[in-house]
This record gives C-alpha cells, sequence and structure tokens, in this order.
C-alpha cells in the first residue's frame, strides 16, 4: 500500500508528497479552468500515469527476455470533453520503441503489455485510448 499526502496550497494549486520516498510535485489548475497552467494539472498526471505505466510494464516485459528498450518513449495527447461535465475524453497515445532485434512475437508482446498497464485497464472504456505504435 501506497499512501499520497496531498495539501491545498491557495490559488488552485497543491503539493503532493509520495509517502515512501517522500518526492513532492506540484499542481495547478489549467489556464481554461482559472489556473495559471504553471504546473501539471490533475488530469495532465492521469496522461502522464497512462504514459509512464505502459513503457513500465513494456519495460518488465523486456527485462525478462533481455531487450533493450532504453530511448523507448510515450507521448500522450490529452483532450478534454467540450460540454459538462469537464473530464478527459480521449488519450492518444504514441509510443515509440526501439524495434532492432525485436520480431513479430516480441512486439506482440510489447504490444500487449503497453495495453494492459494498470492506469489503461483502470481507466477502462470511460476514456478514448487509441495506441499506436512506431518501430524505429
Amino acid at each position: 500500500m501506497v499512501t499520497i499526502n496531498t495539501t491545498y496550497l491557495g490559488d488552485l494549486r497543491t503539493e503532493s508528497e509520495h509517502g515512501p520516498s517522500g518526492t513532492t510535485l506540484r499542481t495547478d489548475a489549467p489556464v481554461d479552468n482559472h489556473g495559471r497552467g504553471e504546473f501539471f494539472s490533475p488530469t495532465d498526471l492521469v496522461a502522464t500515469s497512462l504514459g509512464s505505466c505502459m513503457l513500465t510494464i513494456m519495460g518488465i516485459v523486456a527485462e525478462r527476455h533481455q531487450w533493450d528498450l532504453r530511448g523507448a518513449s510515450a507521448e500522450v495527447e490529452k483532450v478534454m470533453t467540450s460540454t459538462p461535465p469537464r473530464r478527459i475524453q480521449r488519450l492518444e497515445v504514441t509510443l515509440r520503441i526501439p524495434g532492432e532485434g525485436l520480431d513479430g512475437k516480441a512486439r506482440t508482446m510489447l504490444t500487449r503489455a503497453a495495453e494492459s498497464c494498470p492506469v489503461h485497464a483502470t481507466l477502462g472504456t470511460g476514456v478514448e485510448m487509441p495506441v499506436r505504435f512506431i518501430w524505429t
């Protein structure tokens, strides 16, 4: 179990502390929702979580098979709904994976790994999440 403690700082900003490590991060409301947009917004963190989770789960599979994924990257474009209630409508994911030495079976395994990450599973069908793989 992991505990995250979050404090409201005022001016639509929060600071969260990761219990196990003590690492902190701040959020700010986006400019289009009364904030200054100087930090990640809470919904930006959802998009960030999806990309980093996909890469992490792919990394677990890659390490098990001694495939080198260093340099792999995720770009996640967050699209909010245009009508209330305000929420994430779509997270468009582009994964760029160094494909040297990865055959069809390896690519299939890595694709399945990415799409089975816990964040993807948690968001489920409530958010559109098209994923595009670019093997470099």
